[in-house]
């Protein structure tokens, strides 16, 4: 401003999309920086792929978990995206790098190839193993307290142990 630095009371607000109607491709994490937990959007892209090898692009998130991801995906919870471009983003420019958005990522890509959007309620975090497991995060109170404080009824995370289970909470609607 011309004021200099102002204050952003709730920076969280900056990293989601203002759609009213809910789009496939789209899921809701919380991260951490520093101590404070912020709400970030992950989208995700999913086309027939032109080209013998598929493209991999991704903005905001670390390309080789996208990559951990989409295999776990395509082996443990049968979505075949192996002759697919997935393109993954995050809204607004931030940079997700903890293992927490790993649930997010993956809802925000099956949401994508079903063409079936996850409720603007839910909210996703938790670390995927390469067996499909979903890990707890550190601090998952406090993401759990910013997801309800800003009105997210729907928390997705450990407590549903397998990603398949997970997938299927997420998506349905």
């Amino acid at each position: 401003t011309g004021d200099g630095i102002s204050e952003v009371p709730d920076p969280s607000g900056l990293f989601l999309s203002r759609s009213e109607t809910e789009v496939s491709g789209t899921c809701v994490t919380v991260t951490l920086e520093g101590k404070r937990a912020l709400i970030s959007e992950i989208q995700a892209l999913v086309v027939k792929s032109s080209t013998v090898q598929p493209r991999r692009v991704t903005n905001g998130v670390d390309s080789s978990r996208v990559a951990m991801i989409l295999a776990v995906l395509e082996r443990r919870a049968g979505l075949r995206l192996s002759e697919l471009d997935v393109y993954v983003s995050t809204v607004g420019g931030v940079k997700v790098s903890e293992p927490s958005a790993d649930l997010a990522i993956a809802l925000a890509i099956a949401s994508a190839i079903k063409d079936q959007p996850i409720s603007h309620d839910v909210v996703a975090f938790g670390e995927i193993s390469l067996a499909g497991e979903i890990r707890k995060v550190n601090q998952a109170v406090i993401r759990q307290n910013e997801a309800k404080r800003l009105g997210f009824t729907t928390v997705i995370d450990s407590n549903f142990p397998q990603l398949t289970k997970a997938l299927a909470a997420g998506l349905k609607n």
